[in-house]
């Protein structure tokens, strides 16, 4: 355990870069800063230092409550005006601007032009191939997809997609940095959009939209049947373990031959439903009603969201299992980090 902390420890960057301020960037921040590493961000929008400190307070909020470690002394925070500056002296460069691709490419190749070449260029997308990312850069070998989820600060997963040119290196360095600052890496075998977690996630949020659209269930009851039973399930196994433990069967071929594709389904695949103006006016009317129901704000909904989760990721950490041993893998590392 020593050995392979003390390698991991090793890769802990001294200096980021963050392109980007939004719920994704901002995240970025705060997950790199309570692990002591300085980060410089660049954000075209308004309000960039307003929001990474809010994003920031809240994750200090949390982490305080997700470990009794003590976290490292924190890294500084500069915010810069140019994208050259986000990026001199940096190991990584974090890109999370909205999901255009003609953006992304643009802040991308402007970043490997102005980075030192061996510098790290990751794309946080949820969805655009790492090579279109990575066509108009000048060193797309450094270039690849890293994907996290929302909250940044808290949820551990993060996806790696290399591109047509990433270096295999690149990829087991990205992954090495994630590792140290909590983090699971997931490597996507082959490029695809949407990568994988969102493909499911996708998958979910499709088949609630025509739940509504048909007049079946409405936002709250969809909600309340994911939140209330196999939601429970998913973070200690994931689908396809849970199925087959919950299933009865003795082996995986039995599970497969009596619930596998043979069996008729009442999915509708990957057709969506048209967002015609009284669809939209249903989904509206519904939501707000069941956020009327809680009677909270948006930041109490964020608040309630990142209690939730650390309270799911103690419970498996107390397993050391799943997330939670990623969990207890980050604690270790902290405690190898102090003198």
């Amino acid at each position: 355990m020593a050995e392979s902390s003390m390698l991991v420890s090793n890769r802990l960057p001294r200096a980021v870069g963050l392109l980007g301020t939004g719920v994704i960037g901002s995240g970025w921040a705060a997950r790199f800063i309570l692990n002591g590493v300085d980060v410089r961000v660049y954000g075209r929008s308004t309000g960039a230092v307003e929001r990474v400190q809010e994003r920031l307070a809240k994750a200090r909020r949390a982490c305080r409550r997700l470990t009794g470690v003590p976290l490292p002394s924190e890294g500084s925070l500069s915010v810069v005006k140019s994208i050259a500056d986000a990026v001199q002296e940096v190991e990584l460069v974090q890109e999370s601007a909205p999901e255009c691709l003609e953006v992304k490419q643009q802040l991308l190749a402007e970043a490997s032009r102005a980075a030192a070449p061996g510098t790290l260029i990751c794309s946080s997308t949820s969805g655009f191939r790492p090579s279109l990312l990575q066509a108009k850069t000048e060193n797309p070998e450094r270039v690849l997809v890293a994907h996290p989820f929302n909250p940044v600060y808290l949820v551990p997963l993060i996806e790696l997609c290399a591109g047509q040119h990433t270096a295999p290196e690149a990829v087991a360095q990205a992954a090495e940095i994630y590792r140290v600052v909590g983090m699971h890496p997931l490597f996507v075998r082959k490029e695809v959009e949407g990568f994988i977690a969102n493909r499911l996630q996708t998958a979910v949020w499709r088949e609630a939209l025509w739940l509504v659209h048909d007049d079946l269930a409405t936002v709250q009851e969809i909600d309340d049947a994911v939140r209330y039973s196999f939601g429970l399930r998913q973070p200690i196994f994931g689908p396809f373990l849970t199925y087959f433990v919950g299933s009865g069967q003795t082996s995986f071929r039995s599970f497969l031959e009596k619930w596998g594709p043979g069996q008729k389904s009442c999915s509708k695949l990957e057709e969506v439903p048209e967002y015609t103006d009284a669809f939209l006016h249903k989904l509206t009317e519904q939501s707000n009603a069941r956020a009327l129901t809680e009677n909270l704000t948006i930041s109490e909904f964020e608040q309630k969201l990142d209690e939730g989760i650390v309270a799911v990721l103690n419970g498996l950490r107390s397993l050391d299992y799943g997330a939670g041993e990623t969990l207890s893998r980050w604690e270790q590392g902290l405690r190898d980090r102090v003198p």
